[in-house]
This record gives C-alpha cells, structure tokens and sequence, in this order.
C-alpha cells in the first residue's frame, strides 16, 4: 500500500511505497511503512467508516 505520511524525524511528509494495514490496540486502522530517507517508522492512521 502507498501512503503519505509525516516523518517525525525528517519533519516532512514523505511517500511510503510498501505500507501495510494494521489494527492498533484500540480497534483502530492505520497504515504503517518506514520512511524511504531515513528509514524511521511512519505511521498513519486511516478514516473510519461511517455506519449509517
């Protein structure tokens, strides 16, 4: 999966290629990948669905 996430390290948005989706602890979606400059772990977390 492809997404753009917010590197804290770099302290810039930067395109993650090979994310996967993950569930964190509390149910959420999020989307998790390292960041092809430094390779820092970048994480993004993914809108919910609305029910109705």
């Amino acid at each position: 999966m492809e997404f753009e996430g917010y590197c804290v390290k770099c302290r810039q948005k930067r395109t993650v290629k090979e994310g996967v989706v993950k569930e964190s602890g509390k149910g959420r979606k999020m989307a998790q990948g390292s960041c092809p400059v430094c390779g820092t772990k970048v994480t993004r977390f993914l809108a919910s669905e609305k029910k109705g």
